[in-house]
């Protein structure tokens, strides 16, 4: 089992030599490599089982950092950025001659963020190259909001975990990208809401594909998923026995003791940091399926229920 801890300095060590660590977000725990090395990034592939042609986001510390990753952008990439980072957004930007191809899948756009956590922070500021840090769990799955869930999902395939504590916003980042006329594009819901987004770029464009091999992260039509098969609705149907993901209130044809209700206050964004954890359990108790709740097509509920209907797309293939 890998060792968790607060030790950065050990952390930035193992990653110069080119191993794994688990690193602390405000959205989930990254696996992180060096994001400019191809051996280290081949790593994280192995330890997640991750398709190689899922490309990865490179995490850095500074707007001028960023800059190096990127050989142009638009004026409104800056305005995002200096809006939101450090933050839960993701930029996908052209990117620099010397970005190696397995980051970014062989295509010609990077995507960059700068992380929020302190500790990853200051981690990030101790090193002279960016990290490559898809969510640090078997491909897939359900990402992790915690150093246990990490070590639960990949025991010794990482060199160290920075222990971060728990996750403050719980899903992954939104990305945006960008048209050639530099308008903003939507390429995954995520922490940040595109309300507080458009206040910045004005309406969206919201491509919000999913593809078999996406030119940026977070595409994929089947992805975190938990075991048991998740069925996203308002009743269950059928005989078995049923667990139930709730927003706010339980359902009368469950037993409670089987239900996980997100957050009784309402509040999508205690939800959101609450739902993949939640998932995780439903999934540990051997139940034969998950009822998941629709939720409010507003703010973070609108990146709650993507990440639900991708669960359930595994559930529908298999």
């Amino acid at each position: 089992m890998s060792e968790i801890g607060k030790d950065i300095a050990k952390a930035a060590a193992l990653l110069m030599a080119g191993e794994l660590v688990a690193i602390p977000t405000e959205t989930v725990y990254g696996l992180a490599a060096h994001a400019l090395e191809e051996d280290a990034i081949l790593r994280i592939f192995v330890a997640k089982n991750r398709p190689q042609f899922n490309p990865l986001i490179a995490h850095t510390d500074s707007w001028a950092k960023a800059r190096q990753l990127i050989s142009s952008y638009p004026p409104l990439a800056e305005k995002l950025a200096q809006a939101f980072w450090p933050g839960p957004l993701t930029l996908l930007l052209p990117r620099a001659a010397h970005i190696p191809d397995l980051l970014t899948a062989g295509s010609p756009l990077v995507a960059v963020r700068i992380p929020a956590h302190p500790l990853t922070q200051a981690l990030l500021a101790r090193l002279d190259f960016p990290l490559a840090a898809p969510s640090a769990n078997p491909s897939g799955y359900i990402s992790p909001t915690s150093p246990a869930h990490v070590a639960a999902q990949l025991g010794d395939k990482v060199g160290y975990i920075l222990d971060g504590g728990p996750t403050e916003i719980g899903i992954e980042s939104t990305i945006i990208g960008f048209d050639d006329e530099g308008r903003a594009v939507l390429h995954r819901l995520g922490g940040l809401s595109l309300e507080e987004i458009e206040e910045v770029t004005g309406p969206l464009i919201r491509l919000l594909s999913i593809q078999d091999k996406p030119d940026s992260p977070g595409q994929l039509k089947s992805h975190y998923a938990p075991l048991t098969p998740l069925v996203l609705g308002e009743s269950e149907s059928g005989s078995g026995n049923w667990g139930a993901l709730r927003f706010r209130e339980a359902l009368s044809t469950i037993p409670i003791s089987q239900q996980i209700v997100l957050s009784e206050s309402g509040e999508l964004g205690e939800a959101a940091k609450n739902l993949f954890a939640a998932m995780r359990e439903l999934d540990s108790r051997g139940y034969d399926y998950i009822l998941a709740e629709r939720f409010p097509d507003v703010g973070l509920g609108r990146a709650i229920n993507d990440r639900l209907e991708r669960a359930q797309h595994k559930y529908k293939e298999d």
